[in-house]
């Protein structure tokens, strides 16, 4: 009869021996052994009449100690289930002095060792007495105001053919090539087009251009018209290289210039930025964008004290972790085994995660909050259909969408998306509601000026 045993061997790490009697496993490996004979395929044998000895003598070791290993495995489960233990990942098996010999021909009893991982009992304390935390509002000034309305003018705006560059207006359109620093274009050379306003060039480039027409070529080293600041962008884009390329030489082929002329403020540019709404002159289409950015704002601001919320519980909650077990787990318990030294270095962030993990899975089972799969799929067709810009009520006129969502409801991936975004967003509903929130309000530059939360809790750790 099999028995199992724990002991503590530190903190929230226990060792759990399971010992197997003979019966345990014999009559499941007799049990496998037939089975296998039934389908065995030995040359000079139809299938089924492989003698049962040669079964045994082929096969029988392989099948022996899977299946020994096979019922450890599964009293393991069962004691584990039984005794609700709540462990990390899987049970680990425990690395031993001798190794475990396992012979068919001698069956006998046999112990096999296991570490786990504990979770630990918690309370969440930081939620106890409603604690203050301060949520932002950023207040759209004027000058918010304006430079949203000038980009959104250059956005809409057009482009006219110019002769040559003047300003950094321009919209530079350009080729490049590798070459040689005399400008000859390297057999193996790839090009390049690119478009942009002359103001996102290297200021270096930008004079280099100035006065230039359409078909005038430069040869340009990176390392040389680019400060540091500038390079890295600039080898990303335009030329879709990385770094070490920056001391190569690339022939830029100016293609055409042309000026940005913004759109003018009218009913054509406010139907064109918002076809649903009857916005006829300049104040209310002020007023429509004002309020915009102050949705944009508020969504910031709200990120912002949802990561002050989840740093704060995973910072101040008091929550003991097996570490012992957790470092060999991610030193062995992956696909590819990690150095002592990797794990080191990617403890803290694991650390931090499964403290959130465990925290967020307490307050969703205590205060019951969930999805069901109907709302995953209402979510997904409402922005499906904001997509496209249509609202949930035009769905009648979408006769392609249930074809689209049989095709979506065979995506996990998308569907789990779905269903944590929303389960999450109950869940910080729910916080906001356990916190006294005084409102402030603060300008833009102050509100990015603030602390960062991580950093802001890290030292209470």
């Amino acid at each position: 009869m099999a028995t199992v045993t724990r002991e503590n061997i530190g903190n929230l790490h226990e060792k759990i021996t399971v010992k197997l009697a003979k019966e345990d496993y014999l009559p499941s490996f007799e049990k496998s052994l037939k089975q296998y004979a039934k389908t065995a395929n030995v040359p000079g044998f139809r299938k089924g009449m492989v003698p049962a000895g040669m079964v045994k003598k082929m096969y029988g070791q392989s099948i022996f100690s899977d299946e020994v290993l096979r019922t450890a495995g599964s009293k393991l489960e069962d004691y584990l289930k039984n005794e609700k233990v709540a462990i990390f990942a899987q049970p680990m098996v425990m690395p031993s002095e001798t190794p475990i010999r396992l012979d068919m021909n001698a069956p006998s009893d046999v112990d096999f060792t296991f570490e786990i991982g504990l979770k630990p009992d918690f309370e969440i304390a930081p939620l106890k007495g409603k604690p203050a935390l301060t949520k932002y509002k950023v207040a759209v000034s004027d000058k918010m105001l304006e430079d949203e309305i000038e980009r959104v003018k250059r956005r809409y705006g057009k482009a006219e053919d110019q002769e040559s560059v003047t300003n950094k207006d321009n919209i530079i359109y350009c080729k490049y090539e590798a070459c040689d620093a005399d400008g000859n274009v390297l057999p193996e050379a790839n090009m390049v087009e690119d478009t942009a306003l002359l103001e996102k060039y290297p200021a270096k480039l930008q004079d280099m251009l100035m006065g230039k027409k359409a078909e005038d070529t430069l040869v340009i080293q990176p390392a040389s018209v680019c400060t540091e600041e500038e390079l890295a962008g600039f080898m990303k884009d335009p030329l879709k290289q990385g770094v070490e390329a920056a001391n190569n030489y690339y022939k830029l082929t100016l293609t055409k210039v042309a000026q940005l002329i913004p759109a003018e403020l009218g009913e054509a540019l406010y139907s064109q930025l918002f076809p649903n709404d009857e916005i006829k002159d300049e104040a209310a289409f002020k007023e429509r964008i004002r309020t915009e950015l102050s949705r944009e704002y508020d969504r910031i601001s709200n990120e912002r004290l949802h990561n002050e919320i989840y740093e704060l519980l995973v910072h101040q909650t008091p929550l003991q972790l097996p570490v012992d077990f957790l470092k060999r787990w991610m030193r062995e318990g992956g696909d590819k085994p990690k150095s002592e030294a990797d794990v080191e270095k990617e403890f803290g962030g694991f650390d931090h995660q499964l403290r959130w993990t465990l925290i967020s899975d307490k307050l969703i089972q205590d205060n019951d909050i969930n999805v069901t799969r109907e709302e995953v799929l209402e979510d997904l067709k409402g922005r499906v259909l904001a997509y496209f810009g249509m609202s949930v009520e035009d769905a009648a006129d979408a006769p392609w969408l249930d074809g689209y969502m049989q095709k979506v409801l065979k995506d996990d991936k998308t569907m789990d998306e779905t269903y944590r975004r929303i389960l999450f967003d109950r869940l910080f509903k729910h916080l906001e509601g356990q916190f006294s929130l005084a409102e402030q309000e603060i300008s833009e530059e102050e509100f990015f000026k603030l602390p960062d939360a991580h950093a802001a809790h890290h030292h209470h750790h």
